[in-house]
């Protein structure tokens, strides 16, 4: 049963590993990786990214990219977004400290954002419209 606008909104806020897609390019399927993400329901979603990754580099190619999470608990669940790429800016610490600690538990977040800011290099923020929605509950499958 597909999810209401409301309820796929609220889903894509919650705080699942997103499998991000984007054309991978002549003679290449999609790049698929897993991804942090940030979404607020009627806004914007967007992904903080190496600006040097193989990801930003076809992101900015291809102009749009989607977003799928799903779960399997209480019941099967997915939403999937794609959208054109509205703007890009440089990632700064906030981004960092804001997408860690929706994903990571408070006592977690200092350690993480040393070692990323020491090992991941120069960041960028890719923000995402979102035009495109497929959703579902299949309901409990045990």
């Amino acid at each position: 049963m597909p999810l209401t606008i409301e309820e796929r909104q609220l889903f894509l806020a919650e705080p699942h590993i997103a499998a991000l897609s984007v054309a991978g390019g002549a003679e290449r399927a999609p790049l698929t990786v897993p991804m942090w993400y940030q979404y607020t329901p009627g806004g914007e979603a967007w992904v903080l990214t190496g600006v040097a990754s193989i990801k930003a580099k076809l992101i900015q190619e291809a102009g749009r990219f989607t977003l799928m999470v799903d779960r399997v608990d209480p019941t099967l669940r997915y939403v999937m977004v794609e959208g054109s790429v509205t703007r890009t800016e440089p990632g700064t610490d906030e981004h960092l400290l804001e997408l860690s600690r929706r994903y990571l538990p408070a006592e977690a977040v200092p350690g993480y954002v040393e070692v990323a800011k020491a090992e991941h290099g120069e960041q960028m923020v890719i923000y995402l419209r979102p035009e495109r929605w497929l959703s579902s509950d299949l309901g409990r499958v045990s």
